[in-house]
């Protein structure tokens, strides 16, 4: 078990926030699978039942602020002129196929009242100036990452919020990519080395909990 005291001796209720990053339809559900490219979530919709109690747990025993992060339509209209002209190339283009707005809704999580949602156009949460400006107004230095895709936004964002002086918790088991062979290797792989050793602590979610008990 990891108290909260040996997990950063300064973090506290006050100058923390849990991020969940871009639990959304086009990240999870299965309509939003493309078999001809070999993207399913299967195992993310195995880890999205375990981050809502969390989410529960944390509320009640942590109750710090919460931010929930998720996109604009991915669509050329939406994306900025780095990722379009990366996409030029059909081995890395992912934009989506429909624009109905399914694609960007929450993936069986659902934001409270007072949680803040942040909308972002690109991979980085932090490319909207409007995430740092909340966590200063707030005095937030820490943060606690869930979401999706290890391999992709929530590496982005942390290693963008860390060169940004925001110290990070990475909760391994919360934190999920597609079903794919080599990106399941590479996820398993930035929980075990890159994360930990790069960006702050990386552990279980229900030992993240056990140290905030009872304070």
């Amino acid at each position: 078990m990891v108290p909260d005291s040996k997990i950063y001796p300064k973090m506290n209720k006050s100058n923390t926030a849990l991020l969940v990053i871009d639990v959304v339809n086009g990240c999870a559900h299965e309509k939003c699978e493309i078999p001809e490219w070999k993207i399913s979530f299967s195992k993310i919709r195995e880890m999205v039942p375990r981050l809502r109690e969390f989410i529960d747990d944390y509320r009640k025993i942590i109750a710090a602020p919460i931010i929930f992060v998720n996109i604009t339509p991915w669509t050329k209209e939406k994306l900025p002129e780095n990722i379009n002209e990366l996409y030029t190339d059909p081995d890395a283009r992912y934009y989506a196929k429909e624009n109905s707005g399914f694609a960007e809704k929450f993936y069986k999580v659902k934001p409270d009242a007072e949680d803040v949602i942040i909308t972002k156009n690109s991979y980085d949460a932090f490319t909207n100036p409007e995430l740092e400006k909340l966590l200063r107004e707030k005095g937030i230095q820490y943060l606690v990452v869930t979401g999706i895709f290890t391999d992709g936004c929530v590496l982005a964002t942390v290693a963008n919020g860390f060169s940004a002086g925001f110290h990070f918790v990475m909760l391994a088991d919360l934190i999920e990519t597609t079903d794919d062979k080599e990106r399941q290797e590479l996820s398993a792989l930035l929980k075990k080395r890159v994360f930990p050793l790069q960006y702050g602590k990386t552990i279980l979610s229900d030992d993240f909990l056990v140290g905030w008990k009872g304070k």
